[in-house]
């Protein structure tokens, strides 16, 4: 099935304005791994009156790696992840070839003004360019795309991290889970968990790594769970940056 040229592509997001592109997920610890090589830090906040960050990328690898960066503004729609090319941030050096063992400082600088009353968001890409397979390769090479989000606080209001969480069962038993950020600020999901009112085991769980945005909201579509079509109210458990959620969730049909 594969062929020399064979290439697949990793990337933290979903849904791209001016490219469709595959979608590949894994893991972030503290440094994100990407091939050969590793990014510090994975997530970039500009406080009030900061215009520029800095990330390092260091060649673990034994070969060079040659790649490229990009900053993209980042909405969601739909419950969905979108990316769009944006003049409001420049990244520098916008290519850029890592020797073993070597390090790159990657700059990052915001061109407009923050906003007075809402987190702005963006993400900085750093796309691994592979290079030509070698005589009589014959396996699969991979190119990874990391996505480090980038937020730029409010300058005149504090930040306020919320979720309004909301569920629907469908025709078919699967349950359409919505959290809905009315903040001014970001909220990163790490964990969630349904549950039936009193059940002792829960009828959904995701361990993920979502971001819903300032004024945004962001969906999941869960297994059907026949333990919950009688119910009418769940159980919500879910892990969160600003801080965990336990709370009772409407079940709507």
């Amino acid at each position: 099935m594969a062929r020399n040229n064979s290439r697949f592509l990793a990337v933290l997001g979903t849904t791209f304005r001016h490219a469709a592109l595959p979608l590949l997920g894994f893991a972030l610890a503290a440094t994100a791994n990407a091939g050969s090589f590793q990014v510090n830090p994975i997530r970039i906040e500009l406080a009030k009156g900061t215009t520029t960050a800095v990330v390092t990328v260091r060649n673990d690898g034994e070969e060079p790696v040659v790649l490229q960066s990009s900053v993209l503004s980042w909405t969601q729609e739909g419950g969905k992840d979108v990316y769009a090319s944006t003049s409001e941030a420049l990244i520098t050096p916008p290519v850029m070839t890592i020797v073993p063992g070597a390090e790159q400082i990657v700059r990052v600088g915001l061109r407009r003004p923050a906003d007075p009353r809402t987190e702005l968001a963006y993400r900085v890409f750093l796309q691994e360019v592979p290079p030509p397979p070698k005589p009589g390769f014959t396996g699969l090479q991979v190119a990874l795309r990391v996505g480090i989000p980038m937020f730029v606080a409010p300058v005149a209001a504090p930040a306020v991290r919320k979720l309004d969480w909301s569920a629907v069962m469908g025709a078919d038993g699967a349950i359409q889970l919505v959290a809905q950020n009315p903040g001014n600020a970001h909220v990163q999901i790490t964990d969630l968990e349904l549950r039936v009112q009193d059940a002792s085991e829960p009828i959904a769980h995701e361990s993920t790594l979502a971001y819903v945005l300032a004024g945004q909201r962001r969906e999941w579509s869960l297994p059907a769970a026949p333990r919950a079509k009688s119910a009418s109210e769940l159980r919500l458990k879910a892990s969160t940056d600003a801080g965990e959620v336990d709370t009772a969730v409407r079940l709507d049909r």
